[in-house]
């Protein structure tokens, strides 16, 4: 005696995990129904140790980036600091220049009372002629030069004249009022001079 359940149940029917070939009738294995089989590309980009690499590539490309763009900050911020580090050193050097410079101008009237003081004579002997020496000493070792002598050739650019006795050709100095002084390579005050011709060359002696 058979079973309704028996009789229900069609010739050559198959169950949802089988597939029987419309050929041949044969039952195909479950794994390969529903299409074509994977390829090994399929497999691989699907695969979780794909998606990884990629990661990891593109986790290198940023760093690769980043050490990039912090190196070019870190140059920049070192060139920046060696310019205002020259730029300072510059700026010392010209504030200490300035106040040498300001110093030394103020010691000017002493320097013209002491050049007097020695036109007279009183500069011969003594303690003034010792201060006077040891003072020009200091000067000049601080690169303080005196200019402008009579016979000198005239230049405007370090001598104001105040008297124009020549024609103009070839002036020189006549008489210096008030000299001029350099201190390094900068004039720091003019000569005060009167302008003269050169006096004229001697003729040579005749021959005996």
């Amino acid at each position: 005696m058979t079973s309704p359940d028996d009789g229900a149940r069609e010739p050559n029917a198959v169950t949802d995990d089988e597939r029987a070939a419309p050929d041949t009738g044969d039952v195909r294995d479950g794994s390969a129904a529903g299409g074509e089989p994977e390829t090994a590309a399929d497999a691989a980009a699907e695969s979780p140790a794909g998606d990884e690499a990629q990661a990891a590539e593109a986790d290198a490309a940023g760093s690769d980036a980043q050490v990039a763009e912090l190196t070019e900050a870190l140059q920049r911020e070192r060139a920046q600091f060696n310019n205002f580090r020259r730029r300072s050193a510059e700026e010392q050097l010209q504030a200490a220049d300035r106040g040498k410079q300001i110093l030394v101008e103020k010691l000017l009237p002493i320097l013209d009372d002491l050049d007097r003081a020695r036109e007279h004579g009183d500069l011969d002997e003594g303690p003034l002629r010792a201060f006077a020496d040891k003072l020009g000493d200091v000067l000049a070792g601080e690169k303080l030069v005196k200019f402008a002598e009579p016979g000198e050739v005239f230049d405007p650019e370090l001598h104001e004249a105040i008297q124009n006795d020549g024609s103009g050709d070839s002036p020189v100095i006549g008489n210096v009022y008030r000299v001029g002084y350099r201190l390094g390579d900068k004039v720091i005050r003019h000569a005060m001079v009167t302008v003269t011709d050169p006096e004229p060359a001697a003729e040579p002696a005749p021959e005996q």
